[in-house]
């Protein structure tokens, strides 16, 4: 796992600058949504306008996609994050009292299930915006 706060490890390229811009434009997106919308609705409200917002900005997205878990090539499960933006770009609202182990724990499997490298927790609770980017 890298965050943003974290070195990359040892032979890898920095995660840090992965995805760069998709980040910067994400985040601008939940800015412009909490600007406008103010903080503590509940998730869908903020999912849903992030869809308004990338929709504005041309943003390429999938809302709800379903991932299979495969256990020895047999389906037992299913993860489904909130939008993919980018086709690259996991991005999963929240509405709680701070990011916890539990929400990277989260957003760490979606990134294994979907094979993607780079995901956005975005926690609309309080009246600042609190993110973390996570990378694998």
């Amino acid at each position: 796992m890298n965050t943003d706060n974290e070195p990359a490890l040892a032979g890898r390229p920095s995660d840090k600058f992965l995805l760069k811009q998709e980040t910067h434009h994400v985040i601008g997106c939940a800015f412009e949504v909490l600007n406008e919308l103010g903080h503590g609705l509940n998730e869908k409200c903020y999912e849903n306008s992030l869809i308004v917002e990338f929709g504005l900005r041309k943003t390429a997205f999938v809302q709800q996609r379903q991932f299979d878990v495969l256990y020895k090539a047999h389906k037992v499960g299913l993860f489904i994050p909130d939008l993919i933006a980018f086709d690259r770009v996991i991005v999963d609202t929240k509405v709680i009292d701070r990011i916890t182990d539990q929400e990277r724990g989260q957003m760490l499997n979606y990134l294994r299930v979907t094979k993607l490298r780079v995901g956005h927790i975005l926690n609309f609770k309080h009246p600042k915006l609190e993110w973390e980017r996570i990378a694998l």
